[in-house]
């Protein structure tokens, strides 16, 4: 990726093209430990709630919209994403959200196939011009549960969804077609690599079998002129997400780190 960045013009092809895009070493080893470590620290965060699968599996998940002085919010605005975000859906982005998905050695359960759009259809925008940068914090891998996409599947369209145990998923005919006719790929990555994906894009991940922890950051954004045109849907601050220098990932989590270890 370009220093500044912003995506090459043949990863941007790729994106548009199948939907998704991995991108090796998108943040540093100091900084994915620190945000490990932040993340252990914080009971809020490293309990989160929990996700049952359609077999009962357990995961659980730590979601915000909250603007402040954090590591998490650091990440979610630097320029490594916001910039390609700005050029995966053509314009300036605002942060949805951004969620912790802690997926723990031989208990954490399963995803099922589903769209983020499935999810934030009922948000009340009218396009499906939203993405999502999922960050591994741990080694991702098939052992430990790690992100299947179907290559292709935001060409779909939004698929109707479901409950599936205590989780929406994707209808399960066109899921299983769909299965058929597109490759299916394993979104193996080392801690700082990130997957950058549509939300339109069909994804799942199996439960988590291996005796490691699967942790990711997924930070999620909306471009700015697709707005919910119901004001009460509107997720996070509606404005142009500035971009942070990247040095604040780093102050910023040590100022929480040296905070949550002082509560202890």
């Amino acid at each position: 990726m370009p220093s500044k960045g912003q995506l090459t013009t043949e990863q941007l092809a790729q994106y548009n093209e199948d939907g998704f895009l991995i991108v090796k070493e998108l943040f540093n080893g100091d900084e994915i430990d620190l945000l490990e470590r932040v993340t252990r620290a914080d009971p809020h965060m490293s309990q989160g709630g929990v996700m049952k699968d359609a077999d009962g599996g357990e995961s659980r998940i730590w979601i915000t919209q909250k603007e402040g002085e954090d590591i998490c919010n650091a990440i979610a605005r630097s320029g490594r994403i916001i910039l390609p975000m700005e050029q995966m859906l053509g314009g300036p982005v605002y942060i949805w959200h951004y969620k912790m998905m802690l997926k723990e050695p031989r208990v954490g359960g399963a995803w099922e196939w589903h769209q983020d759009y499935g999810y934030w259809y009922g948000d009340k925008c009218l396009f499906p011009n939203l993405a999502s940068c999922a960050i591994a914090v741990n080694r991702s891998n098939k052992e430990n549960g790690c992100l299947q996409v179907l290559k292709g599947s935001h060409k779909l369209g939004r698929v109707e969804h479901g409950m599936r145990g205590g989780q929406v998923g994707a209808d399960l005919e066109r899921t299983d077609a769909a299965e058929k006719k597109l490759e299916l790929v394993y979104g193996v990555m080392e801690p700082g690599d990130a997957l950058f994906f549509h939300c339109n894009t069909l994804h799942r991940s199996d439960a988590n079998k291996s005796e490691h922890s699967r942790w990711t950051l997924i930070s999620c954004y909306n471009a700015l002129d697709n707005l919910p045109y119901t004001s009460s849907a509107i997720h996070g601050q509606s404005s142009r997400a500035e971009v942070w220098d990247d040095a604040l990932i780093t102050e910023y989590g040590e100022k929480q780190l040296a905070s949550l270890e002082e509560q202890d």
